[in-house]
């Protein structure tokens, strides 16, 4: 666990990958120069991870399968085989009805269905069962507003590239990339992050916040509830929900939430259940995250 300062500084890199080490001093009441050998240490150490999430038009993945698989033999080496597909995202061993559940991201319902068949002809899996996402509510680690127009060039294409990497890459670095002043790049930056394009954001490790337990659930919605996108809404302002979409398939909703301990999980998933409206039809435990990455490979050219 981390002391209080340095939770502090996650949470506020959660926030703004990008602060600045004055803003983050001025939050914890320390010298610029102690902020900036704490954030180091966390970077270094793992207990943070800043980088680039680039909006899901931008890259043509907004088609979001979320796979239930049932498999014949070890689950962990049947999740490993099917985390080396790059549209997979997510995929986790859970204790439940099921043995795996992927998240798979793909450019339309086309491509989706095509992933989809390849993970079904993985050795080990017996079956999967899918929910088709439709709008995403919620997502701690990923910009899930609406994106207006916008046009890239190819200096935007190589900074969205770099800050995938490296959220906090300094300017002076991004600068000598692109070939541009550090005042160029800067509103560059800005401009790519304002707009929606890219959100920089630190991945934390669950353990370092207390958060030790993650689940999942599928919901479904009754008819006199408002509609499933009302009940959605109020599921994701619940505490430690990471992840909700609405969508067709076994649920209505589906979603992620994370605690500190079983009991405080519970509690979590019970406070879910209270809301008027939706029926908890399924959880299931997360026992073993094989991936989780939010980087995509980035065209040369923006497709706007």
């Amino acid at each position: 666990m981390l002391d209080a300062v340095d939770a502090v500084l996650v949470r506020e890199l959660q926030r703004d990958g990008r602060a600045t080490f004055q803003a983050l001093a001025d939050r914890v009441g320390l010298s610029r120069t102690a902020v900036r050998a704490r954030v180091q240490s966390l970077l270094e150490t793992g207990v943070v991870r800043v980088v680039g999430i680039v909006h899901s038009r931008v890259v043509g993945t907004g088609a979001i399968g979320h796979v239930s698989v049932t498999v014949d033999g070890a689950a962990r080496g049947v999740g490993q085989a099917i985390a080396k597909r790059s549209a997979v995202r997510f995929a986790a061993v859970i204790a439940g009805r099921f043995a795996l559940i992927a998240e798979v991201r793909a450019r339309d319902d086309d491509t989706l269905a095509a992933e989809l068949d390849e993970i079904r002809r993985t050795p080990g899996v017996r079956a999967a069962e899918v929910f088709r996402s439709v709008v995403v509510v919620r997502d701690a680690y990923s910009v899930v507003r609406e994106l207006g127009e916008v046009t890239l060039d190819d200096i935007d294409w190589r900074l969205l590239r770099e800050l995938q990497r490296d959220g906090r890459a300094p300017y002076t670095r991004l600068a000598g990339i692109i070939g541009l002043s550090q005042a160029a790049t800067r509103a560059r930056v800005v401009r790519l992050m304002r707009s929606g394009v890219i959100q920089v954001t630190g991945l934390a490790a669950p353990l370092a916040l207390g958060s030790a337990e993650l689940a999942g659930f599928g919901l479904s919605v009754s008819g006199a509830s408002g509609g499933a996108r009302r009940v959605a809404e109020q599921v994701a302002r619940q505490e430690g929900v990471r992840y909700l979409a609405t969508g067709f398939g076994r649920y209505d909703i589906v979603g992620q939430v994370e605690a500190g301990s079983r009991g405080e999980l519970v509690e979590a998933l019970d406070a879910i259940r209270a809301i008027r409206g939706a029926t908890l039809r399924e959880s299931w435990h997360h026992l073993d995250i094989v991936k989780e990455s939010h980087a995509t490979e980035l065209p040369g050219t923006s497709p706007f």
